[in-house]
């Protein structure tokens, strides 16, 4: 899940600063009271509100299937995810699952049939 923005934490702290309720500016914002109460403390602790970075290394497959999925699925839509995987691994030597191809492919611009083409 994304981090709420920046702006976002500033508006609903400036808010509670200016004496709403929490409840209301949860409702409000469409965010929940313990988000407020981070925000809070955080604030008091060290001065800001900028989200934490996201921990571990950067996603490495997200980046490889971004770039050689769309011309793989042009080249071959008939191929079935399983048959995807194999090519991934066979073009770039790393294996992916098939629910990470599946994920990919429905992220995609566009429509992908979910079928073969019948034959």
């Amino acid at each position: 899940m994304k981090a709420y923005s920046k702006d976002l934490r500033l508006k609903v702290l400036d808010a509670v600063d200016r004496g709403m309720p929490r409840k209301e500016v949860a409702g409000i914002f469409g965010i929940s009271v313990p988000s407020i109460k981070r925000w809070l403390r955080r604030r008091r602790e060290s001065g800001d509100v900028e989200p934490s970075p996201i921990p571990g290394p950067p996603a490495r497959k997200g980046v490889l299937l971004e770039e050689w999925l769309p011309s793989q699925l042009e080249n071959d839509p008939d191929l079935t995810l399983e048959e995807h995987c194999e090519a991934f691994e066979e073009a770039l030597g790393v294996k992916v699952s098939r629910a990470t191809m599946c994920r990919r492919v429905s992220s995609l611009p566009g429509s992908w049939p979910l079928k073969k083409s019948p034959q």
